[in-house]
């Protein structure tokens, strides 16, 4: 038996067993009577069955050994074989093939006085037959069962005529009684199989029958069957709403003691028509005799107001008609007005709370505030908040000076002061009461107020006359301090505000104050950090020849965060693309942020590959980790949660090699679009975020075509809720497939696709479209390693210079070159290689394959060399060494005549020194 049955069996009463149970239902006594008659019905069909199988086998039998017996009796040639002189020898082989074919036991031929002449057993031919013969020797057919020779036995015995009609002999045939039973027994499993299905089926049925029958009675037995309709007639006459049962004619089937009472019935009134029942009013008669649906129908009936529900038993199983129940509802309408006051009042508490703070923003917040309450609470409301407030601030001393931040009514012709009005409340206004007391203030009357009035008294005048009649006044005031002031207006109603709306009022301006409240932090906290990221931000990318550029940096709905991105250029024309992001939002995000820049551009200066700077970079943020997280004085937990999380994709472009150098740590891969619009997504290791350490950096370099776009960004980009990352990245390449388009129209095009309205991540877009230097801005030459090719080398450049009009540089740059390329003969390795790069500096490199580089010392007054870095030091712009797989490389770059002021010349240019320096030693 189910759970469910069993607690619907005792609805609540004490537990009882199954076998306590099904005895006492009503349908499991059913069922045992049922089944029981239906076993005595199967087993009397049973032994009918078996005895009349028996009946018809016996009776098969005996007609079959007449049969056989009457044919070999009538057999042609059987009196010709008995006149033979031994008839056993011709009727013994006959007998034996004829019983064979017929299917009996045995057949006997014998003389009138009872001799075989035939048998089975040869050994019983020539003895007498067992049976009785004398009736067949009178003419008739016997049959008989006898104890013969083969046994039990089932016998015919027919006589043999002559044609004259005279007796000569007997044919017996028969069966063995063993062979008849044998087939009463081979088909008692047939007669077995047939009574058990029979027994099966009307089991079955006997059970659907009884399990209709228990969810009609839910299985109770008679006595609690008896009790359920005691407590029915109990409970239906005694609880206080009266019941109604009308049948499908209209007349009253039954009235309860309540509805008898509501009703003014009759006590015979059930079993009469409804419209008949004296006494009942016609409305109400209409309602019950109609028979349509009702649900708290209010009905006057015998002075009262009755609630009247109405439904049709026909859904419900019953008879055509309809139940119908009553309640007195005259004492509960008052309460009931008060009661849907009450409603209305928490519904709108519960709806501030819920639509009053959705985002942090403080004019938002507080147009929300207004359109809660309006028109639920009062006609208009109007918000005024004090102007450090709209900033992110705190009030600042008491001045009652306000600003109208929103205002919301059921129409918008009123004469209220208008929205971003600076209003300077007076002292007897009821706003600048509540602003100085933080109480709330109620105007009943404003036609009646001189001191509300003396605000404006124009205004005043024209506010009354719209209509507006009732004020409510409420500070917002929020841990203490008060922001402003709430105005609720009543216009609409005659009645004005009373003490119980004055506590909504408060109510709903404490909740509407925590949410301005955590909205005007949130802007002050938001604005600085807003100021410091834009500050860490580059304000104005430096001037360089490499790539055209276009960024955009989009700070989330939620604040800023840590993504940046930076340009910097690098010697001999190249520049460095960085865009990086350190997880989080917030003040902390923005710093973090800063720190990582400004490491980035230190780095830069030492000219290394991206995956070594990227490695150094990780191991920066891993000591300031350590610092932050280390434990304080006394073991006390560091006050610094560190950087971990950041990423970065570091990437060095050579205008002249148009080959470009990228390496990332656990930063999303770039794009790159080539001149025909095509998008690919470089294969770029990603390595570990920065801070994490142990894993080196890989760098790649690509070959990048004139006129290409490099595309870097942070994951707010790709990267949201509603899509999948894939998704993200597809979207990307479609926004940037394309020809012809500019950084800034690539820039547009992206966001266009992929930011949502409010995106929750931030996003930094750096778009770069390289540029080419051509061959006629670059010079090199192979230099021979011996002293004596330094100046071969000067006069190559000298005549260079010339060519690209650079005339006045030339004594600097030959200086220059000769210090740099003795010193590579003198100190490095071959081979040596010279290149000049006219851009929008004059660079000169010297490169070799040794790693070892040269430094700048002062040299004494005593020594005879050291002096030659220093000049260059001092004639070039700027000066450096970076290294490369193939050794190293030392620049120095010039100012171009006219492009600012170029180092000083000395008072020596009208000789040629260069031969007489001497070169640094390393």
């Amino acid at each position: 038996m189910s759970v469910v049955n069993f607690f619907d069996r005792f609805r609540g009463a004490s537990v009882r067993s199954l076998a306590e149970r099904l005895p006492r239902s009503v349908a499991g006594q059913v069922f045992v009577l049922q089944v029981t008659l239906v076993v005595l019905l199967v087993l009397g069909a049973l032994l009918a069955l078996l005895l009349q199988s028996r009946t018809d086998i016996d009776r098969a039998a005996r007609n079959r050994s007449i049969a056989v017996a009457e044919t070999f009796a009538h057999a042609p040639g059987l009196l010709e074989a008995l006149e033979q002189p031994n008839p056993s020898e011709v009727l013994q082989p006959i007998t034996e093939t004829t019983r064979e074919r017929a299917g009996v036991d045995f057949i006997v031929v014998m003389d009138t006085e009872g001799i075989r002449y035939t048998h089975p057993l040869p050994e019983r031919i020539g003895q007498r037959f067992v049976g009785t013969i004398e009736p067949s020797l009178a003419g008739r057919v016997l049959t008989e069962r006898v104890d013969g020779p083969l046994g039990d036995e089932v016998q015919a015995v027919v006589p043999v005529t002559n044609p004259e009609g005279e007796v000569v002999a007997l044919v017996s045939a028969g069966l063995k009684v063993e062979n008849v039973t044998g087939l009463v027994n081979r088909q008692l499993p047939v007669i077995l199989g047939t009574t058990a299905a029979a027994l099966a089926v009307a089991t079955a049925g006997t059970a659907l029958v009884t399990r209709r029958l228990r969810r009609q009675t839910h299985g109770l037995g008679p006595a609690e069957m008896t009790r359920v309709y005691e407590h029915h007639n109990a409970v239906l006459h005694a609880v206080r709403e009266g019941v109604v049962i009308v049948g499908g004619d209209g007349s009253l089937v039954l009235a309860n003691d309540e509805a008898e009472r509501l009703l003014k019935l009759a006590p015979d009134a059930e079993g009469r028509h409804i419209r008949e029942l004296p006494g009942l009013d016609p409305r109400m008669a209409d309602l019950l005799a109609s028979g349509r649906l009702a649900t708290d129908e209010v009905v006057p009936a015998a002075g009262r107001l009755l609630a009247v529900n109405q439904r049709p038993t026909d859904p419900y199983g019953g008879h055509g008609g309809t139940v119908v129940t009553i309640r007195d509802t005259t004492e509960l309408r008052a309460l009931s007005g008060r009661a849907q006051v009450a409603r209305k009042r928490l519904n709108l508490l519960y709806d501030a709370g819920v639509g009053i703070g959705t985002t942090l923003d403080v004019v938002r917040t507080a147009e929300e505030l207004a359109e809660v309450a309006v028109p639920r609470f009062a006609d208009f409301v109007t918000v005024d908040l004090s102007d450090p407030v709209l900033r992110g601030e705190e009030p600042a001393g008491t001045s009652t000076d306000m600003r109208r931040t929103a205002s919301r009514g059921i129409r918008d012709d009123h004469p209220l002061y208008p929205t971003g009005r600076m209003i300077a409340f007076v002292p007897s206004t009821p706003q600048a009461r509540g602003y100085g007391s933080g109480r709330a203030e109620l105007v009943p009357d404003l036609s009646q107020a001189p001191g509300w009035q003396a605000q404006d008294r124009e205004r005043a005048a024209a506010i009354v006359a719209y209509g507006i009649h009732s004020l409510i006044t409420v500070p917002l005031r929020a841990r203490g301090v008060v922001l402003g002031v709430v105005n609720f207006w009543r216009s609409e109603k005659p009645e004005p505000f009373e003490a119980e709306d004055l506590i909504l009022a408060e109510e709903l301006v404490a909740r509407a104050a925590v949410a301005i409240d955590n909205a005007r932090r949130y802007t002050r906290e938001h604005a600085m950090a807003v100021t410091l990221q834009r500050s860490l931000l580059p304000r104005a990318l430096p001037e360089q020849s490499a790539v055209e550029v276009a960024h955009r940096y989009l700070p989330a709905q939620s604040g800023v965060g840590g993504d940046w991105f930076d340009v910097i250029p690098l010697p001999g024309s190249r520049v460095a693309l960085v865009v990086g992001d350190v997880v989080g939002h917030g003040l902390h995000a923005a710093a973090s942020m800063g720190r990582l820049r400004t490491a980035v551009h230190n780095f830069s200066t030492l000219d290394l590959p991206p995956d070594e700077l990227l490695g150094r970079l990780d191991d920066l943020i891993g000591r300031i980790d350590q610092d932050e997280t280390a434990p304080g004085p006394g073991g006390a937990p560091g006050n610094g949660a560190g950087m971990t999380g950041a990423t970065c994709l570091y990437a060095v472009y050579d205008p002249v090699t148009r080959r470009c150098a990228l390496a990332r740590a656990g930063h999303p891969m770039p794009a790159v679009v080539d001149p025909a619009g095509r998008v690919e997504f470089p294969d770029l290791p990603a390595g570990p975020p920065l801070g994490l350490g142990g894993i080196p950096y890989e760098t790649v370099e690509l070959d990048v075509a004139e006129g290409s776009q490099l595309v870097f960004y942070t994951d707010g980009l790709i990267e949201e809720r509603s899509r999948d990352i894939d998704v993200g990245l597809e979207l990307l390449r479609q926004s940037l497939a394309g020809p012809g388009r500019s950084p800034e129209d690539s820039c547009r095009a992206v966001l266009d696709a992929l930011l949502p309205a409010h995106p929750k991540d931030d996003v930094a877009l750096l778009i770069a479209r390289t540029r080419g230097l051509g061959a006629d801005r670059v010079a090199d030459w192979d230099v021979p390693f011996h002293p004596g090719a330094v100046a071969g080398i000067r006069a190559a450049a000298a005549a260079q210079l010339d060519a690209w009009g650079l005339s006045d540089l030339a004594f600097t740059v030959e200086l220059v070159l000769s210090e740099l390329i003795t010193n590579a003969i003198r100190y490095g390795a071959p081979p040596v290689h010279v290149r000049l790069i006219h851009d929008r500096v004059l660079t000169c490199e010297v490169s070799d394959t040794s790693s070892t580089s040269p430094h700048l010392r002062y040299a004494a007054t005593t020594d005879e060399g050291g002096r030659g870095l220093f000049l260059v030091a001092q004639l070039a712009e700027r000066w450096g060494t970076r290294y490369t797989p193939q050794g190293k490389v030392i620049w120095a770059e010039q100012q171009l005549p006219g492009s600012g002021t170029g180092p000083a010349r000395g008072p020596e240019a009208a000789f040629d020194p260069l031969d007489a320096f001497d070169v640094d030693p390393l």
